[in-house]
């Protein structure tokens, strides 16, 4: 906190300052959610040797109507800028778990498919990532815990999409 500022009004400069109950919430956030990810892409490493953001990916096309979206959508719910999701695409379709189809209603567009073999891959990883998910996080907050949670990250994903372009 700045000095000589009063808690949550701007000063001089227009800063709104964190007061000290938020700093500490916010610096706790931040280790938590390295440490977390951190934990999660170990166990995903070494238990099947896929990365976190292929895990994702791969469960979000398991996911969609005949394990298949467009790259755009699967962009946008990954996260991921359209360059990014293309090569890391390629390195799914190298593997063999992922294939490119054309939009059939739409030259432009191209859809991103889990084969059989990388819905293969992902039944297998799901197991671990879900016990590690449950005992890192879901079990030390409990039900109460888990409740609070979700409405803490609906809001400010809720936010947070209402600001984008």
């Amino acid at each position: 906190m700045a000095p000589n500022s009063k808690v949550n009004e701007p000063d001089v400069t227009g800063t709104r300052w964190l007061d000290a109950d938020q700093q500490r919430v916010w610096r706790n956030y931040i280790a938590m959610v390295r440490m977390l990810e951190e934990a999660l892409e170990r166990q995903m490493q070494a238990d099947s040797g896929l990365s976190m953001n292929d895990y994702v990916l791969l469960m979000q096309l398991s996911e969609a109507p005949g394990r298949r979206l467009r790259m755009s959508e699967l962009a946008a719910d990954s996260v991921y800028s359209r360059s990014r999701l293309s090569h890391a695409v390629s390195r799914l379709e190298d593997a063999g778990w992922v294939q490119r189809t054309e939009c059939p209603d739409d030259g432009r567009g191209t859809f991103a498919q889990l084969t059989d073999t990388g819905f293969a891959v992902l039944a297998a990883a799901a197991p671990g990532h879900a016990t590690t998910v449950h005992d890192l996080l879901f079990a030390p907050i409990g039900a109460d815990g888990c409740t609070a949670l979700g409405f803490i990250s609906d809001t400010v994903l809720a936010t947070l999409t209402n600001q984008q372009p």
